[in-house]
């Protein structure tokens, strides 16, 4: 199996489809709740749908850059989410972070091979192949978070 395959594979399965690694992923997540819940904070942990925009920053932005765009995404701005105040909201941000999957996804699997040892952008910010992995360590992370507020956010 490619290398691109493999990794489109895992980032399909932590965004879209997978259960293997966690027994979830974030379509089936976030697909089950109201935006009163995506939105509800527990303490001060982040809500629900500021980290489905959180990931959807990086995908958008590093998606930016697979379809030959500049790089600029900043870790400062990854949680300015503007605010959720009705379904539309709510429905308009999941379409684009489960659009942005899809997309992110079918771009890396048709990566040639080769790619994956090249820069990123710049030599500082790791080869494709490290952005990639990361974005599938970092999305993982924060399903981990999603999963145990939609437990707290739902009862």
């Amino acid at each position: 199996m490619k290398k691109s395959k493999y990794l489109a594979d895992r980032l399909r399965e932590v965004l879209l489809n997978g259960k293997w690694i966690s027994n979830t992923n974030f379509k089936e997540q976030i697909l089950s709740i109201s935006w009163e819940q995506a939105t509800r904070k527990v303490g001060d942990l982040n809500s629900i749908a500021v980290l489905v925009f959180h990931i959807n920053y990086y995908l958008q932005g590093i998606l930016h850059v697979f379809n030959g765009g500049d790089l600029e995404i900043r870790d400062k701005f990854s949680f300015d989410m503007q605010e959720i105040t009705d379904d539309s909201d709510w429905q308009m941000l999941v379409n684009t972070f489960l659009s942005n999957a899809e997309k992110f996804s079918d771009k890396v699997e048709q990566m040639d091979d080769a790619m994956m040892a090249q820069p990123f952008v710049d030599e500082k910010y790791g080869s494709y192949l490290r952005n990639i992995e990361g974005v599938i360590e970092h999305s993982y992370y924060h399903l981990g978070q999603v999963s145990l507020l939609k437990k707290m956010v739902t009862m």
